[in-house]
Formats: C-alpha cells, structure tokens, sequence
C-alpha cells in the first residue's frame, strides 16, 4: 500500500521511478511507492521533468501543483501535491497503481 503523507502544504506521494523505459506510464507499485516508468534518461533534470508531467497528467492536475521535494537524483523520490485533499489522492493513487 502506497502511504500518502499530509502536510501543510499538501500531500507526499513516494514515487518510485525507472528512467529509460519504453513508454511513458504508472506501472504499479513498488516497495510502498507509486512505480513510473518513464522514456528520459536521468540526465539534466529530464527524468524529473517528465515525472512531473505524467503525474501532473494522471492525477489531473496543474503541472504547478506537482513538486519534487526529495530523490533529485535517485529512483527513490517524494512529489509535493498541493490544492489535493488526502482522500481524493488516496483514491486516485489505488486507481492508478491497480488496487481498485
């Protein structure tokens, strides 16, 4: 189960990424953590840059609301989600990693 933390400014998600994957999507869970698979190479920032992007898409919010607040240069990483309630991110994160 993917433990979500609330703070002041909004939601923790732990992430999990894969750099240099075929196609960009969620491909599950992974050890507690939202498993993405993105196609950037985890150079300059551009790894970073489309994890934001695909989750700013699949949570279907503003890019502006997704931040990276940990893991800039590791698989391991925390995104800030703000303007989110815990409950509705909680749902969209079980639908997203498949435990419907």
């Amino acid at each position: 189960m993917i433990e979500l933390r609330e703070t002041a400014d909004g939601v923790i998600l732990p992430v999990h990424a894969r750099p240099k994957a075929r196609r960009n999507h969620v491909t599950g869970e992974h050890d507690g953590r939202l498993k993405i698979a993105i196609t950037e190479a985890p150079e300059k920032g551009r790894a970073n840059a489309a994890l934001t992007r695909l989750l700013a898409d699949a949570l279907q919010v503003n890019r502006s609301q997704v931040a990276l607040v940990s893991g800039v240069n590791s698989r391991q990483k925390e995104f800030l989600i703000s303007d989110v309630g815990i409950d509705k991110l909680r749902q969209q994160v079980r639908v997203l990693s498949g435990n419907r």
